[in-house]
């Protein structure tokens, strides 16, 4: 069976793109979930109206997320957690507590799009990426400070 993406799928292609899959897989998962269309001249017709809609809409989220990104590259949070010897913490700094610092602060960043690339166990200064959009991602200063 042939269709026509509507969304990027993983292992399989890109928006747009005419792919052959096995009929059971198109019909039960692909279609039914909006991510093809069967192939047909209607159905491509329906991509391009719907990809210049796509394209409008990346750009407008492109735009938002650059400022987001502004603003976190100022921002510095703090983050007070209990501290044991030699300025070791009691568990870590997870992406949830900087995601409800950053709500706080008036920021609603989801919690997965929050990267931490070693875990912060100790006190101090670190740099924390957030991906905002595909293509903009921001760093934000995290203090990790004592509780007391």
């Amino acid at each position: 069976m042939k269709v026509i993406l509507r969304k990027d799928v993983t292992s399989l292609g890109l928006m747009g793109q005419i792919v052959t899959v096995k009929d059971g897989y198109g019909r039960n998962f692909l279609i039914p979930r909006n991510l093809a269309y069967y192939a047909s001249e209607g159905a491509l017709k329906a991509l391009e109206i719907e990809k210049k809609q796509f394209q409008k809409r990346q750009a407008k989220e492109k735009a938002s997320s650059e400022i987001v990104a502004a603003k976190l590259a100022e921002m510095q949070i703090s983050i007070p957690m209990k501290v044991g010897e030699e300025g070791r913490l009691y568990g870590s700094v997870t992406p949830m507590m900087i995601a409800q610092e950053l709500t706080v602060h008036g920021l609603d960043i989801d919690r997965r799009n929050i990267i931490i690339d070693d875990s912060i166990k100790s006190l101090g200064v670190f740099d924390v990426k957030i991906k905002l959009h595909t293509e903009v991602t921001a760093t934000l200063k995290v203090w990790v400070i004592s509780e007391e």
